[in-house]
């Protein structure tokens, strides 16, 4: 199985490198792929050193898969000449997702809707993969009518700039700012740019997104997404209306009967899911299961995941595990 990296040297290729190898993926050969400035650096996997190669020589490698991670624009350009070329590529940018040709995939939730003919599929938004894995199963059982969801997402989902802006202020140095304002001891209700609707793009990838991974338009989401500075996931304050009522320990039954899915929810000992604590794992975590005492048949939840794990790079290479199990490749 060859297996191409796009964007190999950025922060979710190389937590891609990471994952690929815990996971022991069956890589035959491996072709790191970056932009122009990166080719000819080494970066190593499972204690060999791979030379990173530029975006055409790769295409002419013809990997199996290809496992992108390089931007909106480079997608664009480059995925359909990798398709074309016969790889299959898995897309973590925003590219593809909402093309009505592309599937927009959660393994757990959608997979088996892959055919052959699927050479560009599109990986959700890491914000949007946590939410819709827990809402995925309680759709089914209680059907969702509405979302109301709030994020408090981690600087690593702006990329190695945002770090390093934090960590120069933890140490009092003026450096170059992802962001227009201070991070540290902040938090910025802005992710990604405006839309002409007044809400971020990253706010109407979660209502565009959800809808099209639980393959209903009906569910209304509205959403506001928050910068906070912290490192170690995306957490969200997320309510729920169903239209049928439920009892909060089926809730919390069903979720922990689902794939993926870990329920940490225990008042009396202080148990419930934090950042902290889901770094650097590839589950998604749910605590704080309560009714909503304002309005009938309304839940609220709080969910956390580590989003360069399975906000992206794993869930990346959970749907390339699937492809393989149902030799789609």
């Amino acid at each position: 199985m060859r297996i191409a990296v796009v964007g190999a040297t950025g922060m979710v290729g190389e937590v891609m490198l990471q994952v690929l190898a815990e996971r022991n993926f069956p890589v035959t050969e491996l072709i790191p792929v970056a932009s122009e400035r990166s080719v000819g650096k080494e970066i190593e996997y499972k204690g060999k050193k791979y030379k990173v190669v530029g975006m055409q020589t790769a295409v002419d490698m013809k990997a199996d898969i290809a496992l992108f991670s390089a931007g909106g624009d480079t997608s664009l350009e480059w995925a359909p000449k990798f398709a074309a070329a016969g790889t299959t590529v898995i897309d973590n940018s925003s590219a593809w997702r909402m093309d009505p040709t592309k599937k927009l995939i959660v393994p757990e939730i959608n997979a088996s809707s892959l055919t052959l003919a699927d050479k560009i599929i599109a990986n959700p938004n890491c914000s949007t993969i946590q939410m819709v894995l827990v809402l995925a199963p309680l759709h089914r059982k209680y059907n969702i009518k509405r979302v109301i969801v709030s994020t408090y997402q981690s600087i690593t989902g702006t990329g190695v700039k945002a770090v390093q802006q934090l960590e120069n202020e933890y140490a009092g140095v003026q450096g170059e700012m992802a962001y227009k304002y201070p991070i540290h001891r902040n938090a910025i209700p802005q992710c990604d740019s405006f839309e002409e609707n007044g809400y971020t793009k990253e706010e109407m990838k979660l209502v565009r997104e959800t809808q099209k991974i639980l393959d209903d338009r009906t569910i209304a989401v509205t959403a506001t997404a928050v910068r906070v500075p912290i490192v170690g996931g995306h957490s969200e304050a997320v309510n729920v209306e169903f239209s049928n009522d439920f009892v909060v320990s089926d809730i919390q039954n069903i979720l922990h009967h689902t794939d993926g899915v870990v329920v940490q929810d225990n008042n009396d000992t202080y148990t419930y899911p934090m950042p902290m604590y889901a770094q650097g794992k590839d589950d998604v975590f749910v605590g704080r299961i309560r009714r909503d005492e304002s309005q009938p048949n309304t839940l609220n939840m709080w969910i956390v995941a580590d989003n360069l794990r399975k906000g992206a790079a794993t869930n990346t290479i959970q749907i390339a595990e699937y492809l393989i199990a149902a030799k789609l490749v």
